[in-house]
């Protein structure tokens, strides 16, 4: 019985240590590849846009509607 337990200590030690070192690798492969792709493909900076002001009607419009909708959905599931 004790020879069961510990070759099942000694194979959960191997296994957490495996997964571990495997985690570990594909973490600094990763961070690396980042660095890689970063060097010889750079992002080319992002233009702003031009905000553009929402029209205040529609948004009242839109959210009235969506009042009355959300409201009829909570009476008719209560119903």
């Amino acid at each position: 019985m004790d020879n069961l337990i510990s070759e099942g200590i000694n194979l959960m030690v191997f296994g957490m240590g495996f997964v571990f070192v495997f985690l570990t690798l594909l973490v600094f492969s990763t961070a690396g590849m980042s660095k890689v792709v970063g060097k010889y493909f750079p992002e080319a900076p992002a233009q702003p846009k031009a905000a553009k002001p929402a029209p205040v009607a529609a948004a009242a419009n839109n959210n009235d509607e969506l009042v009355a909708v959300m409201t009829a959905a909570v009476h008719k599931y209560r119903s």
